[in-house]
């Protein structure tokens, strides 16, 4: 079993050792092509993610986070290793919101849940309280058209929470936003977070978005992709992105990418 990982009202992060592991990677590999071309993507990667932990992945372009993420999901299978999810089916939000366009924002959520067996009657009121759990009270008739970038995913944040999964994978969500709706939204990130205790495992070459939302940084390689340095990140919440600690710590682990980038440079 690997520790849980939750925070008292500082925001510190405190341990208890019995409960198992969110999700457990162990020893995967995963290559991409023919038997004697393949290419390695991820090589021997072994990580635990607690309950109720938000973990982010962070490293170059190509250096397999995303790839990991799918493996994570369900949606590809390693070459080699084992994962665990004990909780089930994890919930997936990608960097678009991936929203049908010809149904509201009410009804994206709804689908959702229809896929998850809730019953016609109860759709609509919980539709509504995800809604508003990511502050979008009133937006149930809204078309997409009609949401800017940030509300279309806040739309997508809840179509994932509709899922009921306690464990959420966010494939960076909020890369194409502007810097002040991305920092609002990371904001409301870490409040329905800390409201619901799940466990997040969320994928950013950004830096500074990391350390703003993490209690653990995991800096991967680059291709293929290996653990390269953990940082357990103990500035307490709620963060600014522009506080003097996020910024020190942010300095620190972006030397460590460097480092990462220039030794991939030389092969």
């Amino acid at each position: 079993m690997a520790p849980a990982l939750t925070t008292d009202p500082s925001g510190t992060a405190v341990v208890d050792d019995d409960i198992p592991a969110a999700v457990r990677i162990d020893h995967v590999h995963k290559s991409f092509g023919r038997a004697g071309a393949a290419q390695p993507v991820l090589d021997d990667i072994t990580l635990d993610v607690r309950p109720g932990e938000f973990v982010c992945l962070l490293g170059a372009s190509g250096c397999g986070k995303s790839t990991l993420l799918n493996l994570v999901a369900g949606l590809d299978r390693p070459t080699a290793g084992t994962i665990e999810v004990p909780g089930g089916r994890p919930a997936l939000m990608f960097q678009e919101h991936a929203l049908f366009p010809w149904l509201t924002a009410g009804r994206n959520i709804e689908l959702a849940l229809r896929l998850r067996g809730v019953a016609r009657a109860e759709r609509r009121p919980e539709a509504e309280r995800l809604l508003e759990l990511v502050r979008l009270d009133g937006a149930y008739g809204k078309r997409v058209h009609e949401l800017s970038g940030g509300m279309r995913q806040r739309v997508a944040l809840a179509r994932a929470l509709a899922q009921d999964s306690r464990l959420l994978l966010m494939d960076e969500p909020f890369a194409a936003l502007d810097a002040i709706t991305r920092d609002v939204l990371h904001h409301e990130l870490t409040r329905i977070w800390s409201e619901t205790q799940l466990s997040v495992l969320f994928v950013t070459h950004n830096v500074r978005e990391a350390v703003r939302l993490a209690q653990r940084v995991v800096l991967l390689s680059s291709r293929p992709g290996r653990v390269a340095r953990e940082w357990t990140v103990g500035i307490p919440q709620p963060r600014r992105i522009e506080d003097a600690a996020v910024a020190d710590l942010s300095v620190e682990i972006t030397e460590e990418l460097r480092g990462e980038i220039r030794r991939h440079g030389k092969h």
